[in-house]
């Protein structure tokens, strides 16, 4: 496999690669079956990495491949320092890690700081009545015989946070929190060994390569230690966004810089000012821009969220960051088909009309927005494909979201189904034998790898195209420029202009002295279309990227 010399794979590239690079998503259990058991793995990862050089990406990011009863898909974890069978060996992460490397593409792991599964060696000894109950969150209840939860709070995926443990007498006992499922117990942040032994898995894998950490759930783990009942509107939070994690992951950016490592937090927070704490220097690298990945596809909406998350980060001096989908929210494709085009959890439903060719046609012009903004872009498996959402058959459905909500919610499985990569083989290519852990729908063969990669017109050779192109809108600011209503236009660097049509008709292109790439056809050769994207020249050239025909 040949060192991809143009994209970076030099030991001494500069040590700020992850302000602008391009990160993949690997979600491993639906990515690729080595050993044809059905589920994803490593094996599987690591025969597929010169796709992904090919591809262009500056690194990879994992979802959990630790020791897992995969209550949630892996962010349960029992052992963070084993890989789970199902994907693997130790031996083989640290391989893939290498070979990744050679390649000129870096490894960021997940780390879920927030709570533990309940097969965790420390939860199983807290059950027993061990000094580890210490390390977590266990209460009395309440009313007259401790049968109601310790306090009101609610989990992530519906129902009490609370669950009652029988004691080894047999009785009933306390309650233990969790914000999750059942299953994924929240420790105790206020502990000093919680934060030890945090501190010594980062160094674990560090040690190991990786080349950053995704912090799951960044702004959960503190707790009040008092544990009262959420009032809405009432600060501050008992569980999110408190002040004392800070401390937390200043410890940890100690624990990076020692490695060269970076950091990418998980933080929902409505507030700009809260949000640009965890950025500061001292702390997280870059943190995940949830705002425009739920946007609906709307110019002004977008240009809101782009000029917000720049002045959010702009303090702090941190990249954004800029997402489209991943692996808990609906594929792009399907979300730009519908009504409507945003993102919001308590939304979801079965049976929600999607016009495919029309949310292609937005993913298309998406991905040329997303890959000419200033900062870090996060690419989710299958979205270079064009993969739809897929509506999983209930009596298949395994998300816990699904059967917390009783029912009525479908659940994150139909993002996260085995992608397709030769189109006749068994399973699309995703493994030779083992039937898929998530079916595939018929038809999946149509966006197989094999099918898109020598087509001049298929959504992976746009990406793949405007990957490599990408480097010559250099590392500085954004400027907006005039624009029809409803079409989002910006210059970046050496007068390099991204324009996106969101307006119901076509619109003339500016004076321009060349196109790099278009999303789609463009009207009379110089008008550009509805729902399309394109990347312009407008002076002379000063960089060395080949000229490209619009797609």
């Amino acid at each position: 496999m040949p060192v991809r010399s143009d994209h970076h794979g030099d030991d001494h590239r500069d040590d700020d690669w992850w302000r602008s690079a391009v990160i993949h998503q690997v979600y491993v259990r639906s990515f690729a079956d080595g050993d044809g058991d059905g589920t994803g793995d490593l094996a599987g990862v690591r025969e597929k990495l010169p796709y992904l050089a090919e591809l262009g990406v500056d690194a990879l990011w994992f979802s959990p491949w630790y020791l897992s009863p995969m209550k949630d898909g892996g962010y349960d974890v029992a052992d963070y320092r084993t890989v789970d069978p199902a994907f693997g060996t130790l031996a083989e992460a640290e391989k893939l890690i290498a070979e990744a490397r050679r390649l000129g593409i870096r490894t960021i792991i997940d780390i879920v700081p927030n709570h533990v599964s309940d097969q965790h060696a420390w939860f199983r000894a807290a059950l027993a009545g061990g000094p580890e109950r210490d390390l977590f969150h266990f209460r009395p209840g309440r009313g007259e015989h401790g049968e109601l939860p310790p306090n009101n709070w609610t989990s992530e995926f519906g129902g009490p946070a609370w669950t009652r443990v029988t004691e080894p007498d047999g009785i009933p006992g306390d309650w233990y929190l969790h914000l999750f499922a059942p299953e994924q117990p929240d420790l105790d942040w206020a502990h000093p060994a919680v934060r030890q032994e945090h501190e010594d898995i980062l160094r674990f894998w560090f040690e190991r390569g990786v080349a950053g950490v995704r912090v799951d759930s960044a702004a959960l783990p503190a707790k009040d230690p008092l544990l009262p009942d959420l009032v809405e509107g009432r600060g501050p939070h008992p569980y999110v966004d408190r002040d004392e994690l800070h401390d937390v992951y200043r410890a940890w950016r100690a624990v990076a810089d020692e490695y060269g490592a970076v950091f990418v937090g998980e933080v929902w927070l409505p507030d700009a000012e809260r949000f640009a704490r965890y950025l500061r220097p001292d702390e997280l690298h870059t943190a995940f821009n949830f705002s425009f990945m739920t946007c609906p596809w709307d110019a002004a909406r977008l240009r809101t969220s782009i000029d917000e998350t720049l002045a959010e980060h702009a303090p702090v001096g941190a990249p954004a960051t800029w997402v489209l989908c991943n692996h808990d929210v609906t594929r792009t494709v399907t979300r730009y088909g519908r009504a409507d085009t945003g993102f919001d959890f308590a939304a979801k439903a079965f049976g929600t009309p999607t016009d495919l060719a029309l949310g292609t046609r937005r993913a298309r012009a998406a991905a040329l927005l997303s890959l000419a903004l200033p900062g870090t872009v996060y690419l989710y498996q299958g979205e270079e494909l064009g993969l739809p959402e897929v509506e999983v058959a209930r009596e298949h459905i395994q998300d816990p979201m699904h059967a917390r909500s009783g029912g009525t919610d479908p659940g994150r499985d139909g993002c996260r189904v085995p992608l397709p990569w030769a189109a006749k083989e068994p399973y699309a290519g995703f493994g030779s034998r083992g039937t898929p852990w998530l079916p595939q729908p018929d038809g999946w063969a149509m966006y197989a790898v094999d099918r898109q990669q020598d087509d001049p017109g298929s959504l992976l050779t746009l990406y793949r195209r405007a990957i490599r192109l990408r480097p010559a809108f250099g590392t500085g600011p954004l400027t907006w420029l005039p624009a029809p209503e409803g079409v989002l236009a910006f210059e970046r660097a050496d007068g390099l202009r991204c324009l996106v049509n969101l307006a119901d008709t076509s619109v003339d292109l500016p004076v321009h002295t060349g196109i790099l790439l278009a999303s789609g056809p463009l009207d009379s050769g110089n008008r550009l279309p509805k729902d399309t994207a394109v990347w312009l020249r407008t002076r002379p050239a000063r960089f060395s990227a080949p000229e490209e025909s619009p797609s």
